[in-house]
């Protein structure tokens, strides 16, 4: 039974029964049934067994949210805590897995907090080449009482070589003009008006403070604990991949990056072990055949957090 939400709170949720047959349409892999089709795909299983059945060369694109050092629930699933070296062990094994799985040319983009940052670079260079560290503002949270409060989570951006896909335009942000200087003839100089607006494509930092963390009144919000949102991972997949190309998430959660990824015009694999989450990645992929708006993302223009334009 679900409980009747208040009018506004679009969160999406689940029956039993929606969740059972959801999850039916995931795929698994075991020792003697012949390999499925991998693409547009959700496997239901642990992640470390099911890479081995995935093919050399396969994507052009990871993005990874795995879990952070911190004790926290997934479903039925407990991550806990754990000494720095016992982490980096645990990226390790992981890391070591997917590597070939990547095509000569991809991309990859790790999720982390503060302290798992400690720790990912120096084990993902082992087999990538680190790139940069995008740091973006989660402006959720509580406060701490004898700390500042956190707010800020980072993405490893590394390449499997120096042959690469990097779109910069397509990630370029739309900012108001404060100073619309004008050449000689008065044309403006770098801007342009839009609808009245005096408005600048300039190129992205590595910092983003453009981010809203879904929450109950946004569409794509679903009661999973570390969701990311939509227009984060649009931006990852609109640089570094291609219309066609092939993202892969192993630890897909609820399902953003299969979802954006689907929007996009991108081919998409992910892995989950929790049937909860798995049942939910398979709705919004439903949902996004009817609706494939991003929020903050409109007209090939990333939009300024709770910008009207």
């Amino acid at each position: 039974m679900i409980k009747k939400k208040a009018p506004r709170n679009k969160t999406i949720d689940l029956t039993l029964k929606e969740e059972t047959a959801l999850a039916r349409r995931a795929i698994r892999f075991a020792p003697q049934r012949r390999l499925p089709n991998l693409e547009n795909r959700i496997v239901w299983q642990d992640t470390f067994y099911a890479l081995r059945y995935i093919p050399d060369n396969f994507a052009d694109l990871m993005i990874v949210d795995p879990p952070y050092n911190l004790t926290k629930s997934f479903g039925k699933n407990v991550f806990r805590q754990t000494d720095l070296q016992t982490y980096k062990k645990w990226l390790d094994k992981w890391l070591s897995k997917v590597a070939r799985i990547l095509k000569p040319d991809a991309s990859i983009y790790i999720c982390s907090d503060w302290q798992s940052s400690l720790v990912i670079p120096e084990v993902a260079s082992k087999y990538f080449i680190l790139r940069n560290r995008i740091s973006w503002e989660r402006e959720k949270g509580r406060a701490a009482g004898n700390n500042w409060k956190n707010c800020l989570e980072d993405i490893w951006y590394l390449t499997k070589s120096d042959k690469f896909t990097f779109n910069l335009d397509a990630v370029k942000m739309q900012r108001k003009v404060l100073a619309p200087y004008r050449d000689k003839s008065g044309k403006p100089k770098d801007w342009h008006d839009n609808d009245g607006q005096k408005i600048r494509y300039t190129a992205p930092s590595n910092i983003w403070t453009d981010i809203t963390v879904p929450f109950w009144s946004m569409p794509e919000n679903t009661d999973h604990p570390t969701q990311k949102p939509e227009k984060l991972i649009a931006k990852l997949i609109l640089a570094s991949s291609n219309c066609g190309d092939m993202v892969f998430d192993p630890f897909v959660g609820s399902g953003t990056t299969a979802v954006v990824a689907k929007k996009l015009g991108r081919r998409f694999l992910g892995i989950e072990r929790e049937r909860k989450y798995v049942a939910l990645t398979v709705k919004r992929l439903d949902m996004a055949e009817k609706d494939a708006t991003i929020q903050g993302y409109e007209n090939g223009v990333f939009k300024n957090r709770n910008a009207e334009n």
